[in-house]
C-alpha cells in the first residue's frame, strides 16, 4: 500500500504543478480558459479524493452559482463562488447584509448543494491590484503544497481574497493542520482559514488504495 501511495504522491505532483502554472498564467492574462490534454485531466480527475459524481457537480454548481450571485447583487458587488464536494464558499465583497444574505440564499437553493460557508464581506468591490496579488499567492500556496513532501497538493482547494487564504478539501485533521502551516508561511498571506471537509486516517488508506487501483 505504501508504494502505491508513494506512487500516486508522485504522480500528483508534477502534475498539479503542470495546472498550477497554466491556471496562474491565465488568471493573470485575463484569458477565459485554457485547454489540457484528456490524459492530463483525466489522471487529475482520478487522483481527486471526491467522486466523479461530485466533481461533475461542483463545476455545475460554480456555473449556477456564479449566475445565482449575479442576479442576488445586480453587479453591485464582487462575489467568488467556489464548490467542493458540494459545499459552497462564498467569498469577495458586497455593500450590505441584506445583499450578503440574499446571494446565500440563491446559492443555497441551487440543487446538489448541501452547505454553504458565507465569507463574504461588507465592503466596496477590491481593487484589480488587489485581485491579481490574490492570484499570486493562491499561486504560490499551491506551489508549497507541491512541494511539500508530505501533502498531497491534489487534495486541497485554494482560495484567497484580500490576503485571507481559504483551504478546502477531504482531508485528514493532520492533513489539514499541516497545510494550514504550510500556507501561513507563504509571502503576503494574512490569514488562513481552514474550511476542511474532514476524513479519518482509515478513511484516507481506503481512499488512496482505491484511487491507485483505479491507476493500475
Amino acid at each position: 500500500m505504501t508504494e502505491k501511495r508513494n506512487a500516486l504522491r508522485r504522480l500528483a505532483r508534477p502534475l498539479a504543478a503542470v495546472v498550477l502554472a497554466a491556471t496562474t498564467l491565465t488568471a493573470l492574462q485575463g484569458c477565459a480558459g485554457v485547454m489540457f490534454g484528456s490524459a492530463v485531466m483525466g489522471t487529475l480527475a482520478a487522483t481527486d479524493r471526491r467522486t466523479l459524481g461530485a466533481q461533475t457537480e461542483d463545476k455545475t454548481i460554480f456555473f449556477k452559482g456564479q449566475a445565482a450571485a449575479k442576479r442576488a447583487t445586480n453587479d453591485a458587488g464582487h462575489v467568488n463562488v467556489t464548490s467542493f464536494n458540494r459545499k459552497v464558499l462564498l467569498t469577495g465583497e458586497v455593500p450590505e447584509e441584506s445583499m450578503k444574505a440574499a446571494v446565500e440564499r440563491e446559492v443555497a437553493a441551487i440543487e446538489g448543494v448541501e452547505g454553504v460557508i458565507n465569507e463574504l464581506a461588507i465592503a466596496g468591490p477590491s481593487s484589480l491590484t488587489s485581485r491579481s496579488n490574490d492570484t499570486l499567492i493562491t499561486g504560490k500556496v499551491k506551489a508549497s503544497f507541491v512541494d511539500a513532501r508530505d501533502i498531497f497538493a491534489n487534495a486541497i482547494k485554494v482560495t484567497t481574497e484580500r490576503g485571507v487564504v481559504y483551504l478546502m478539501g477531504l482531508v485528514t485533521e493532520r492533513e489539514g493542520q499541516r497545510a494550514a502551516q504550510v500556507a501561513s508561511r507563504v509571502g503576503g498571506v494574512q490569514k488562513v482559514v481552514k474550511v476542511f471537509e474532514y476524513i479519518s486516517e482509515e478513511e484516507l488508506q481506503r481512499l488512496t488504495q482505491t484511487t491507485a487501483s483505479k491507476n493500475e
